[in-house]
């Protein structure tokens, strides 16, 4: 039993200096998947300036303040000359850029890992591509859908015969953020012993085709192309969503077939031939299921819910995002945490979700209005009020942006 004196570990530590703790890193992303990763190391510890076109807008709404919470912003136009040294004057001082520009792009802009590594040799280079840095499809752009087509996510989501069905989330997109983090971390670990940079990259359909797991080996090692199993898992059952008297709840009965019979008084499915072993049940899984629900009707999901885990089977309900925030135990380790933005006010974010009992990950600052640390950044770089005043005149910097957010409800 928990002691309810003892101060929990998964609140915010203010003051005590995060892992990355004295890393810079300099974030030239947009949309999603860069993002996520500057994020993490944000959350980390590390100061993260986020760079900004100051004519070219970005994610809006809910969406600034979860991906760019403790970051700073500076607004630089990066095809002037005068902006293009000040992004230079930053990478003097950085440890961690993180990019996510069509290949192109960065080396029409000059600012690609040739370049910014022989301004600075111990640079870690970060990038995030559609498809890869290099091959046929490194210049087409990338998205979230696309990859998840592509990665053959979309060909084993949904049900049977469905056609294909698309994730709720933008799964590459996360993927190949944190993906990035790990090479980041690991790039800045062997820096330690080596004392040079390196260029570190991943792609959305890279991330994706990772992603698929066990689903691209069945491929890769046994010539299987998995189909759709709804919401059965693909291998083994009876394993995944079963309707109860008031709704459905994700039962793991395979982990505990004896057990499960038990607690939902199945001697009568226990005693039935096509359901004498996994072979058999696999066989005949729509007539198990069948039988499996009907003893599941006599209780609502939440008795049930209590009896299984009783019996030490795996299972749980099946929640709408207001219902994942009620339930205690994600109350308890406090994943919806608290900051104040300047113009929207106080805001609820998710908190990462390593907890590390040295080296906490914060949630301090919300998300900077874009541009509102120009002068502050400037200053770092060595540049006098009179010049940043003359920067700013010239548009090669800028403390607000020209265009609006886009807004993504």
């Amino acid at each position: 039993m928990s002691d309810p004196t003892r101060e929990s570990m998964y609140k915010p530590r203010p003051g005590v200096p995060g892992a990355l703790d004295g890393i810079r890193v300099l974030d030239l992303t947009l949309a999603r998947a860069g993002p996520t990763c500057t994020r993490q190391l944000a959350d980390m510890g590390a100061d993260v300036i986020q760079i900004s076109s100051p004519a070219r807008g970005d994610l809006g709404g809910s969406d600034v303040h979860n991906l760019n919470r403790n970051k700073r912003s500076i607004l630089i136009d990066l095809k002037s000359e005068a902006g293009l040294e000040v992004f230079f004057r930053l990478v003097d001082a950085a440890d961690v850029i993180v990019e996510n520009f069509r290949a192109r792009v960065k080396e029409r802009l000059g600012i690609d890992y040739p370049a910014v590594s022989a301004r600075n040799p111990k640079i870690i280079y970060a990038s995030i591509s559609g498809f890869g840095q290099e091959g046929p499809y490194r210049d087409r752009p990338g998205l979230d859908q696309v990859a998840q087509g592509m990665g053959g996510l979309m060909s084993v989501t949904g049900q049977p015969g469905s056609g294909p069905w698309r994730t709720g989330i933008a799964v590459s997109d996360t993927a190949s953020g944190t993906f990035l983090t790990q090479g980041v971390l690991a790039a800045l670990f062997a820096r330690e012993r080596t004392g040079h940079g390196q260029w570190v990259h991943t792609s959305l359909l890279e991330s994706m085709i990772n992603f698929m797991d066990f689903q691209a080996t069945r491929w890769l090692i046994d010539d299987e192309v998995p189909q759709q199993a709804g919401n059965d898992h693909p291998t083994l059952f009876p394993m995944g969503a079963f309707k109860t008297r008031d709704g459905h709840i994700n039962i793991a009965a395979v982990l505990g077939w004896k057990r499960f019979l038990t607690a939902i008084d199945g001697e009568d499915i226990e005693d039935n031939p096509r359901f004498a072993d996994h072979a058999a049940r696999l066989a005949n899984r729509e007539a198990l299921q069948a039988a499996i629900e009907v003893k599941l009707f006599a209780r609502p999901s939440r008795e049930w819910i209590e009896i299984l885990n009783k019996a030490d089977l795996p299972c749980g309900p099946i929640y709408a995002m207001d219902e994942v925030f009620a339930d205690p135990q994600v109350e308890h380790l406090e994943l919806a945490q608290k900051v104040v933005h300047e113009v929207d006010g106080e805001v609820s974010l998710l908190r990462h979700p390593v907890t590390f009992s040295q080296t906490p990950t914060h949630l301090e600052t919300a998300a900077p209005v874009a541009g509102r640390q120009t002068a502050e950044i400037l200053a770092t770089c060595g540049y006098s009020d009179e010049e940043a005043n003359e920067l700013i005149a010239s548009g090669a910097v800028a403390t607000k942006r020209d265009v609006p957010e886009w807004t993504r409800k």
